[in-house]
C-alpha cells in the first residue's frame, strides 16, 4: 500500500497527507476548494521547513516529501488508484455520508475507505456504501505530525483482515494505534469533551476566569495545555459538534452542550481559527506562536 488519498486539505488534511508522504507514500490531497488546497501545501511546507531548522529532516527530505504530494480538486479522479482513502472532511454527518457514497463507486473494490472522524458512528458511515467490511475509522490526534495515537475505530462490519491493514499501517507511520469500539466520542473524547466542557461550565457559572482555570489543570494535574486554551486549538465548533453527537447518542444530560459553548460558536468565536475564542489571537500572530508549540 503506497498510494493514498485523503479527503480534505484543513488542519488534519494537510497533517495526515505530511504525515504518509513524509513515510514515502504517494499522496493526493483533494480539496473542493482550490484555496484551501494552497493553503494546505503551505502548511505542510512551512512545517517541514521547520523541521529542518531543527535539523530534524534535511532539505532533500523536505523536497521528497513534498514532491510525494499532488493535489486534486476532483474527488473521482484523486482516488482513482488509491489503495486507502482517508477523509478527514468537516465533522458534518451528511458530508461524510455523502463522500463515502462517491467513494463506495469510485474507489477499487479492494481500496479501504477510511475515515478521521472524531465522534461520528463508523456503522453509520460504512452503511451507505456496498462495502461496510472495508470501512474503518482512523483517528489522528492534531497535530498529526506529532502525535503518536491513532484511534482505530472498527465499525460493525469491519473485517478483521481490514483492521489488521490499518494496525500494520499506522506502526509504519510511527504511530501507536488502539482499537476502539464504535460508540459516540470513542474513547479519546467521550473522556476528553465532557472535561472541556464542564471547565467551561465552571467559567459560565462564575466560579473561576479562563486563565485561573487553565492554570490550574496545567499546575495541578500536570497538563501540558489547559481545557479552554484545548478547545480553543481543537476549534469550539468542532468542540460543540462532538458533544452534540455525544448527546444524541447517549441521550445523557451529561454530555450536553454549555450554553456559552452555544453562544460563542453562533457568534462566530471559534478560537485560534476565527482569531478570537476564550483567548485573543488577533494580535501579534499569537495563534500562531501557540500553533507552533503543537507542530513539528
Amino acid at each position: 500500500m503506497k498510494n493514498v488519498a485523503v479527503i480534505g486539505a484543513g488542519t488534519m488534511g494537510n497533517g495526515i497527507a505530511h504525515t504518509f508522504a513524509q513515510s514515502g507514500f504517494k499522496v493526493q490531497l483533494i480539496d473542493v476548494n482550490e484555496t484551501a488546497l494552497k493553503n494546505g501545501m503551505e502548511t505542510i511546507s512551512h512545517n517541514l521547513e521547520r523541521m529542518v531548522s531543527k535539523e530534524t529532516i534535511t532539505e532533500k527530505d523536505k523536497a521528497e516529501t513534498l514532491g510525494n504530494i499532488s493535489t486534486f480538486t476532483n474527488l473521482i479522479e484523486g482516488v482513482e488508484y488509491a489503495s486507502l482513502v482517508i477523509e478527514a472532511a468537516t465533522e458534518r454527518v451528511d458530508l461524510k455520508l455523502n463522500i463515502f457514497q462517491q467513494l463506495a463507486e469510485a474507489c477499487p473494490e479492494d481500496t479501504i475507505l477510511a475515515t478521521n472522524t472524531s465522534s461520528i458512528s463508523i456503522t453509520q458511515i460504512a452503511a451507505v456504501t456496498t462495502r461496510p467490511e472495508m470501512v474503518i475509522g482512523m483517528h489522528f490526534m492534531n497535530p498529526v505530525p506529532v502525535m503518536k495515537l491513532v484511534e482505530v475505530i472498527r465499525g460493525y462490519n469491519t473485517s478483521d483482515a481490514v483492521t489488521r491493514t490499518i494496525l500494520e499501517l499506522s506502526e509504519t507511520l510511527g504511530k501507536v494505534p488502539v482499537v476502539v469500539q464504535d460508540y459516540p466520542g470513542f474513547v479519546a473524547n467521550r473522556i476528553l469533551m465532557p472535561m472541556i466542557n464542564e471547565s467551561i461550565e465552571t467559567l459560565y457559572h462564575g466560579v473561576a476566569g479562563v486563565a485561573e482555570i487553565d492554570t490550574v489543570m496545567k499546575l495541578g494535574m500536570a497538563h501540558p495545555m489547559g481545557p479552554l486554551q484545548l478547545a480553543d486549538f481543537i476549534g469550539l465548533d468542532i468542540c460543540l459538534s462532538i458533544l452534540e453527537v455525544m448527546y444524541e447518542g447517549f441521550k445523557n444530560p451529561k454530555y450536553a452542550p454549555c450554553p456559552l459553548l452555544v453562544n460563542m460558536v453562533r457568534a462566530g468565536k471559534l478560537g485560534v481559527k476565527s482569531g478570537e475564542g476564550f483567548y485573543d489571537y488577533s494580535v501579534s500572530k499569537k495563534a500562531e506562536t501557540i500553533a507552533a508549540q503543537f507542530t513539528p
